[in-house]
Formats: C-alpha cells, structure tokens, sequence
C-alpha cells in the first residue's frame, strides 16, 4: 500500500512539475513566453512556428556606442515589429520610424526552452549602410525556420549619419561614433550569445548573412575584432562594393559636418539637440562638397559609412580580402547576372545592330572583343543581354574570392543567380535583391518579383536548401538536388550557377570580367 502512495505521489508530482513547465512557456492568452536577459516577453506562435518581433537588444544616445538595454518588469509583448531608424525613403513611412526605439531583433524557431541546439542564421539587411529595415516581409524568417529547423533573427539598427558620423576629431568621447550602426551589430550578436538558448538556438553556430549593404556589413563584421568569436559562418549576397572611407576623410567629413551647423569642435555636444532633418540636409551638404553624392550600383562606397580606425575596424572588407582575424570563417558569396543595371530586356525587337551600336558608345573599337568574351561566357546570350550585364558587383566579386581563397583554407563556396524574373512588369531579368526570397524561400511574400510559378518554387527549394546547409555544416551541398559544389580556387572558379537547370561552371566569365574591368 505504502508503494502504491509513493507511486501516485510520484506521478501527481511529475504531472504537476510538466503542467507548471508547460505554463511557464505560455501567457493567459496562450501566446509563447520567454524570460530573455533582460525580462520576459511574449510573442506568437505562426504556422508552428514560435515569433517575437521588436525585442529589444541595446539602447544609445546618439552617436555613442550601444549599451545594454533597460530591464523591465512583468511580460513584455513582442508581437509586431519595432521601429526602424531614421532615414528618407519612400516605402518606410515616417510613423515607424525612431530614433531612440529602433535597437531591436526579430526571432522565429521552431522551438523554445527545448535544449535542442538549432543553428542560428542573424540576417543583415541592405540599403548601404544608408537606408532599408529587417522589417521587410520577403526577409522574414519563418519560412526558413519551418523548413530547415534553425533560428532565424534580424536586427535594426543605427543607419546613414546617425549610424556613421564621425565625430571624433573633436575628442575620445566621440572616439567610436563613426562606426557606431556597424557596434550595433556586434551588440545584437551579443544578444544572440545570451539568448540563443532560450528560442531553442546554438549560440556556438551563428551565420551572418546580408544582401547588398547587408552583404557590406557581414564584411566589414568580418574585420571587426569586437565580433570575433560571436558568428562562425558569413554569406555575402551581392555586397562586395568598395568602401573608401578611411578615418582621415571621415574625421574630415564629420567636421564639415559641425560647420554647416554652425558648431565648433569643443561645443561637439549641441549636436545632441539637433532634428534629425537638419542633420541630414548638413550631411548632403558636406558630402556633396567633398565628392558628390554617390550613385547606387557605382562599384564604390563613401559618405557616412563605416570607416577605418584600426581599432573597431581593421581595415576594409573586399579590399580585396578580409582581416585576418575572420581566417576560419566559412564563406559563400555571389551575385546576380543583371544586378543593378538598366536592362534591355523590355525592347523585344532589340537586333544585335542596334545592341552593337549601343555598346560601340562604351567599347569603341574594343566592341567585338567585349562580344566575342560574352559569347564565350554565354554562348546562348541575346541582344538584350549583351546590354544588361552586371559591371559593378560581379568583377569585385571574383576578386574577393580569389583574395579569399588564397588567404586562407577555410571553405570558400561562390554562386551566381542568371535566373531571370519571368514577371513582364519586373523586365530586369536577374536583378539585383532577386536572390533574397528565393533564398529566404519567400516566392509567395514577393510574388511581383518572383511570380509564383511551380519554376520560382523549384528554384526556391535548391537555392533556400544550400543556404540552410551552409548554415547548418558550412557546406552548402544538398545532396539529390544541387550538383557537387566544389569549394572555390581561381584555378578552377567553381560556382554554382543558379537557373531552372542549376550547374556547376568553372571561371566562365572570368575573361569578360576582366575585360569590363580591367585587374589594376
């Protein structure tokens, strides 16, 4: 008899332990809980898939390096996205934007609390280091976190001038203000260290991935010694443009900043009080002065950017390779056939006379050797694609992947997307940002890019598949569904070369490359 209580006593306590676990995972209203660093919060539960969005990772004063975020008491609820920061876009109205709000991150996983150790993707988005937002629905991550079993974050953080002014000629307490939007990163990598565990992460596996200026920022992380240690793997998509920014021309801007405003160097802190539209238009201003306003696509990048100070950051990425602190990175890297360049692709009746007409205005008497390369390159080329290939990312691409390769053993994967979007309005065929929802297996949050076709799906499974694999083993091999994807060596310029009919292609387009730009 005595057994049998014992027995039942065990039992009621084993009940009650699990129903008290179980609780401790859930609010009133069923939705998700976990106690993070600095309190609870609550999310969602989508499709199965656990959500919290807008959780806060850091706080700032302006242009001073993050700091741990305010702790709060009771269940913050985190079910709709934070603010952005500041910036001047049409397509992120000014209602969700913060100045003081924006230092948050987004998480989806398949589980919480669970002690399984999912791989941990932290994704960058782009814009230049200028504009953009994590808040973009092709970005989100619950397609990936269903399909491939891993947690997927992205973060906002400080762009443009209030991420990348330097102030630091002025003296030390300024002394990291121009790299303080790239610190928010190191910050919310931090987050993810103490965190990971609780959204049923591993936070010895992170992978930094970005496209464009998120590919730029998993680069410059890359030379960042503040980062070391907290990420394992990089993917960098269409983010291999030249950041110039050195600290004697950021020092420089940065003061000719304070003079359009009016401010001398030893009363630096009046700056503090300054609306954000004054800033900006004081910005344009000196950078206009000093260089003119960048062009989006030039294969160069200066302005409020992150600059190098050999101490936050070492040097500059894809210059051409990386800091040697980053050597043990597994990285994949590519581009995208047409990128940012005006297409042809609209003109159907386009003849290979017109075409060549056109191109003798940039070639001259070079024009049938840049033919004869690209015929080389794709032999199955139309009239419109001799005018719409990429010439700023591609060729710097190569380079870096050459640099890498020869700086370092670890694993080097390169592809490249010529895949053309079959939507008629689109008419930029493999354009620049096409490899994000096909990546992010997001076909259906972009269907004006991608169509919805059974075709954008297929591709969408391969590329979404490699992506979750290098996250996963550092090697993007999926095995039934991608040819062998050797690591990548000038010699044999190994890429895979994304279309409905995915192949391996060695240096194909190294000579045309070269030819568009020429190696210095």
């Amino acid at each position: 008899m005595k057994n049998l209580f014992y027995f039942f006593a065990i039992s009621l306590f084993a009940v009650s332990f699990l129903s008290c676990n179980s609780k401790s995972n859930q609010n009133q209203n069923n939705n998700p809980v976990v106690e993070t660093t600095y309190g609870a919060i609550s999310g969602t539960i989508e499709d199965g898939i656990f959500t919290f969005k807008g959780v806060p990772y850091a706080k700032a004063d302006r242009f001073m390096p993050p700091q741990e975020p305010d702790s709060w008491e009771g269940v913050l609820e985190c079910k709709d996205f934070g603010p952005v920061t500041k910036q001047i876009v049409a397509w992120i109205p000014d209602s969700t934007q913060d100045e003081k709000e924006l230092f948050s991150v987004n998480v989806w996983s398949q589980g919480i609390n669970d002690g399984k150790n999912r791989p941990v993707m932290l994704w960058l988005h782009g814009g230049g280091f200028h504009v953009g937002s994590s808040n973009d629905p092709m970005t989100y991550g619950k397609a990936m976190a269903k399909k491939g079993d891993i947690v997927m974050v992205s973060v906002n953080h400080r762009l443009n001038i209030l991420g990348f002014l330097d102030l630091s000629a002025t003296g030390d307490k300024y002394a990291q203000s121009a790299n303080v939007g790239m610190l928010d990163i190191v910050k919310a990598l931090e987050w993810i260290q103490k965190n990971a565990e609780r959204f049923g992460g591993n936070p010895n596996d992170v992978t930094i991935v970005g496209e464009s200026g998120g590919g730029g920022k998993v680069g410059t992380l890359m030379c960042m010694p503040t980062a070391k240690g907290l990420f394992h793997k990089a993917i960098i998509q269409s983010g291999t443009l030249l950041n110039t920014m050195t600290k004697e021309k950021s020092q420089a801007l940065g003061l000719a900043v304070l003079e359009n405003l009016g401010i001398t160097p030893d009363e630096v802190d009046k700056i503090d009080k300054i609306p954000y539209m004054d800033l900006v238009e004081a910005g344009n201003d000196a950078i206009s002065k000093f260089s003119g306003q960048r062009i989006p696509g030039t294969p160069t990048m200066y302005g409020f950017a992150p600059s190098v100070d050999g101490e936050v950051l070492l040097q500059q990425p894809f210059s051409p390779g990386f800091a040697d602190i980053s050597y043990d990175i597994p990285v994949m890297i590519g581009t995208t056939l047409n990128e940012m360049m005006p297409t042809a692709y609209g003109e159907k009746d386009l003849t290979m006379e017109q075409a060549k007409e056109r191109l003798i205005k940039v070639y001259g008497d070079k024009t049938n050797q840049y033919i004869e390369l690209f015929a080389k390159a794709y032999p199955e080329y139309t009239p419109q694609d001799l005018l719409s290939i990429d010439t700023a990312f591609r060729p710097y691409t190569i380079r870096t992947a050459d640099a890498r390769s020869l700086e370092t053993d670890a694993p080097l994967y390169v592809y490249f997307l010529a895949w053309k979007s079959p939507v008629e309005d689109a008419s930029k065929g493999s354009f620049h940002g096409l490899d994000i929802p096909l990546a992010f297996y997001n076909v259906d949050l972009r269907p004006d890019w991608t169509g919805n076709s059974e075709e954008a799906w297929n591709l969408s499974d391969k590329m979404s598949s490699a992506w979750i694999n290098f996250a996963k083993t550092g090697n993007p091999n999926v095995e039934g569904v991608l040819p062998e994807w050797e690591t990548y060596t000038p010699e044999n310029g190994a890429t895979m070369y994304f279309d409905n009919e995915c192949k391996i292609v060695n240096n194909h387009d190294r000579d045309l490359m070269s030819f568009i730009v020429p190696v210095d």
